[in-house]
């Protein structure tokens, strides 16, 4: 993904569902303001400049919060690559939670996020899910009027499968980016597809296979959510797992986050994790994964997967 700054920095972004205070429809304060001053600066201190957000996080308001860190931070908007998403709507009163690709929604949610964040242009948009009820040429003329209006500069898809991704892109003239994808040595779904073919267990894994190739082959980015696991194997844990990324980090001189992040990274796919710890500690914890290419060898890769699967590979 081409942005204005150092592509090494492309390598990690960071992810900021956790900033804008509580998941309601309750105002954000000013606590909530400088604890996500606080990320983004610690963030930036990493090198990190790709931002990751979406309409739905805190009901809107961490693209609020994230709007008021760059009002009052001069220059900061031309430092970064400023991404986003759309396609979810939040259950509200009897309507219930659902997906939303029509065209106008997609504009209109667009048009919120630009005010929210106090910003002319959006660098990237995702589509956040996929609406079975919304063919692809309908996508791909709202995606084709925004560009043209000058309101987003690239698009991308999260969640999306290699078939779905190519059925859009048929209609669609512009680009696709990026896509966003649950993956973590936690999350293996991603990885265990590629050699489950063949096994009784492929029928066990829900990942759509062939989708990294896919996406690596037409030079779409793949992004990890989730891609620290939710703490699961940094926060001090006795599981195998735990002690195998502590002792690896006590090896390689750098954190247990760090040996997370460079194991999606070592992957030929170029995988980008997308951090989404608002703890400034935990964030400048991944400096490394911006810093350093990934200093896993082929054996201790293979380690972390099968130690974190519980079992040999098939």
């Amino acid at each position: 993904m081409e942005s204005q700054t150092d592509g090494r920095t492309n390598r990690v972004l960071y992810g900021c569902m956790g900033l804008g205070g509580t998941w309601d429809t309750a105002p954000y304060t000013a606590e909530d303001i400088a604890g996500a001053e606080a990320a983004v600066d610690a963030a930036s201190q990493a090198g990190i400049t790709v931002f990751d957000l979406a309409d739905i996080y805190r009901h809107g308001k961490s693209e609020a919060v994230f709007g008021e860190v760059l009002a009052r931070a001069r220059g900061l908007r031309e430092r970064i690559v400023l991404q986003t998403k759309c396609g979810i709507r939040l259950a509200d009163g009897e309507r219930p939670g659902l997906y939303d690709l029509r065209g106008p929604s997609i504009v209109q949610r667009v048009e919120e996020s630009l005010t929210r964040l106090r910003t002319d242009v959006i660098d990237v948009l995702l589509l956040h899910r996929p609406d079975p009820l919304t063919g692809p040429e309908e996508i791909a003329k709202a995606l084709t009027t925004l560009h043209e209006q000058g309101l987003v500069r690239r698009f991308g898809v999260s969640n999306m499968s290699a078939a779905q991704i190519a059925h859009l892109r048929a209609h669609l003239d512009i680009p696709l980016v990026a896509n966003q994808l649950e993956m973590s040595l936690e999350s293996r779904d991603w990885v265990e597809s590629g050699v489950l073919v063949n096994t009784p267990a492929a029928a066990d894994s829900g990942f759509p296979h062939g989708t990294l190739e896919y996406c690596t082959a037409n030079g779409i980015q793949l992004q990890a959510w989730g891609a620290l696991a939710r703490g699961r194997f940094t926060g001090g844990g006795e599981t195998p797992t735990a002690r195998l990324v502590a002792d690896l980090a006590a090896r390689k001189h750098t954190t247990p986050e760090t040996i997370l992040l460079w194991w999606l990274q070592r992957h030929p796919a170029r995988i980008a994790p997308v951090i989404g710890t608002s703890r400034p500690d935990r964030i400048l914890a991944c400096r490394d994964a911006v810093r350093r290419e990934p200093e896993l060898t082929h054996e201790e890769w293979y380690a972390l997967w099968t130690t974190a699967r519980g079992g040999p590979l098939p």
